[in-house]
């Protein structure tokens, strides 16, 4: 099993511990990922022990800044998300699939990428493009399950979505930064090559952002992963994009790459934040998920993020 594959796995094991599907459901979601049920049951009861040890330790506390100036919060005042339109652009294996968002204002900032979660480019995916667009940057949300007749070609089965995110991981990942990169080509086009392109991701979709960091994409100026796991011996030197790894406190499967991804942007001596909100829970952004969502955490990132962007972008 890949790293994103069981990184996937295990977000089902979590998503029965915080009681958001049923044990029965949660196994049949991680057979169809291909995971047996003795393993699946060890996962789902190591995750709930997981989560009691972190409850017992109380929240993380780390908060690190490396190489440059600090970022105070400043508040957002624009605010009225923006509809996204679906656009179909070229990639390199056909065409790609996304929820296009333009930016409200006449001074654009630039443009931002927007990957999903493991449920793929879902309408609150949708409208976190929107909500940058309202803020003045020009987004786009890249649906990676394009090649498959995109996200709504499932019909709203969750367990489907995975199990196609979880395949494509173990036969084919680097098909996600390829489609990432045309992504990032589609945006230039949209908003020009001078102005700066940001990159967000939550989740499976954070871990994808380390990916495309990881890739060598010269062309972010600014990343924000949340909550996704770094790669192993993941390299990100030579990058121009400056990051803000965003992190939950009661996330300690994610939490575990953190200091990996700390090294390797040491390494790589960009600006960067590593920012985590102590009593959070992974996917605590989400605001449609009422067992994970943390509405004060959710706010202070939306100002980080938009400020990092609006920073690092000049």
């Amino acid at each position: 099993m890949t790293e994103l594959e069981r990184y996937l796995a295990e977000e089902i094991a979590e998503d029965h511990v915080d009681g958001i599907i049923t044990r029965r459901e949660a196994m049949r979601r991680l057979a169809l990922l291909g995971v047996g049920a003795t393993a699946a049951a060890g996962m789902i009861t190591a995750e709930a022990e997981a989560r009691d040890k972190g409850k017992n330790k109380g929240g993380d506390h780390d908060h690190g800044h490396g190489h440059g100036h600090g970022h105070p919060d400043r508040a957002v005042t624009a605010w009225a998300p923006v509809a996204t339109t679906p656009i179909t652009f070229s990639g390199p294996r056909g065409t790609l699939m996304g929820a296009w968002a333009q930016a409200a204002t006449p001074k654009v900032k630039g443009g931002v990428l927007v990957i999903h979660e493991n449920r793929g480019l879902t309408p609150h995916i949708a409208n976190v493009a929107g909500r940058f667009a309202a803020n003045g940057f020009s987004a786009l949300a890249l649906d990676l399950l394009s090649e498959e007749g995109g996200t709504g070609a499932f019909n709203g089965d969750e367990a489907a979505v995975m199990a196609k995110l979880s395949e494509i991981s173990a036969g084919n990942p680097a098909r996600f930064d390829d489609d990432m990169k045309a992504a990032i080509t589609e945006i230039q086009k949209r908003v020009g090559r001078r102005e700066p392109i940001s990159a967000i991701g939550f989740c499976f979709g954070g871990g994808m952002i380390w990916r495309l960091l990881v890739a060598k994409e010269t062309r972010l100026s600014a990343a924000a992963p949340f909550y996704g796991p770094f790669p192993t011996g993941g390299d990100v030197r030579g990058i121009k994009a400056d990051v803000l790894g965003v992190f939950a406190g009661v996330d300690d499967r994610v939490n575990a790459t953190r200091e990996g991804a700390r090294a390797a942007l040491e390494a790589a001596r960009v600006d960067y934040e590593i920012l985590t909100f102590t009593e959070a829970q992974h996917a605590f952004f989400n605001d449609t998920n009422p067992a994970r969502f943390n509405a004060p955490a959710a706010e202070q990132a939306w100002l980080r993020v938009n400020d990092w962007f609006a920073r690092e972008g000049r």
